[in-house]
């Protein structure tokens, strides 16, 4: 019988849900013990999932539990460096949420954490392992769509301020460009083989706020400390931004938490010298064959599941531990989307093309 791997849960709040449903799906995982602020939630979680060890300060839970050997980091933005380098230095392997920090000198302190203490440090790219991006990724690799030279990148909401910490920018770190933007900016970037950013041209606006008045329509997801103390709104509402690589690739991005447009859209756009292809609602290539232009679907659609996505990086990261697998999503990763981020802000602020060194 193989050893199960310890692993704690630190922030029980929204999305550790889907953390904990993906190790409790894996018989390879035993899942050891929660950590939260939140002691009422922290309780309620425990129950629920049967968990018995529970700690509301993170160091306690370190030096009490040694076993522990790998963490989910499922706090708000800002604690994701303090305590994936806790964990780190404790010699845990640390799966962290995105965005993977409040900006790039923090990121790359982890990063640094990670190789002192030989432990692996993995950012929560979760939409890398949606089955359209991997069947896009192997028709990318396979060279049908030659040199990818432009990419659209949406991800806009017309009443989807989620309330809580996401809008306060000391919780946070920014609004829909940090939360929303770092999917499809990675996910980009991801098809496109990883590419270095080398510039970007960047505007935020804060037009519409959270939409406080609305009576019409419910905004479609809330934080767990929606009624807390975080509940303000000092964020951008709306931000667009152009990113050059240095093979020449362009990527035009827009998100929003508010925006007066007639539908919430999720959305990447690539195209290349063979094939352009359309990643939502189902993957959608396009090209030309025999002098025609051609459209390619597959028969059928892949999976996109939210929950089923999570299942799959949570399962990815016990096997980068147990059996040495290479990691999909590793630190480095994390720091250079946190650099595009940090230009995207600095270009908005300063009006001004900033350099990415």
């Amino acid at each position: 019988m193989s050893k199960k791997t310890k692993v704690a849960v630190i922030g029980v709040g929204g999305i550790s849900e889907v953390h904990i449903a993906g190790y409790k799906a894996n018989p390879d995982v035993e899942l050891y013990a929660f950590c939260d602020i939140n002691e009422k939630r922290l309780k309620e979680k425990g129950a629920r999932h049967g968990v018995t060890r529970l700690y509301t300060d993170e160091a306690t839970m370190l030096k009490e539990c040694p076993e522990i050997e790998a963490v989910s980091v499922c706090t708000w933005n800002a604690a994701h460096a303090p305590c994936s380098i806790m964990a780190l230095n404790a010699g845990k392997h640390v799966l962290c949420e995105k965005p993977m920090a409040l900006n790039t000198q923090e990121a790359n302190a982890m990063k640094e954490a990670a190789d002192k203490n030989g432990k692996l440090l993995m950012i929560g790219f979760m939409r890398r392992f949606s089955d359209n991006m991997e069947v896009l990724k192997d028709f990318v690799n396979a060279g049908d769509f030659g040199e990818i030279y432009y990419a659209k990148a949406r991800y806009i909401r017309r009443n989807g301020a989620p309330g809580g910490w996401f809008g306060n920018k000391e919780f946070s770190g920014g609004g829909p460009l940090i939360d929303l933007g770092v999917h499809v900016i990675d996910m980009v970037r991801y098809i496109m083989g990883k590419p270095k950013p080398v510039s970007v041209y960047g505007a935020t606006y804060d037009k519409l706020g959270n939409r406080p008045g609305i009576k019409s329509l419910l905004a479609g997801y809330t934080a767990s400390d929606a009624d807390s103390k975080t509940d303000i709104f000092n964020v951008e509402d709306m931000a667009t931004a152009l990113v050059r690589f240095d093979n020449g690739a362009i990527l035009h991005i827009e998100v929003s938490f508010s925006m007066n447009i007639p539908k919430e859209e999720e959305n990447v756009e690539i195209y290349g010298s063979k094939s352009g292809a359309v990643l939502y609602p189902d993957l959608k290539m396009y090209t030309q064959q025999n002098d025609y232009l051609t459209n390619v679907s597959l028969a059928q659609n892949p999976k996109m599941g939210f929950e089923y996505m999570f299942v799959k990086e949570t399962a990815h990261f016990i096997k980068c531990i147990t059996e040495g697998m290479e990691c999909r999503n590793p630190a480095e990763d994390g720091v250079v989307l946190m650099q595009i981020l940090d230009a995207v802000y600095e270009s908005a602020r300063t009006g001004h093309e900033v350099i990415i060194k």
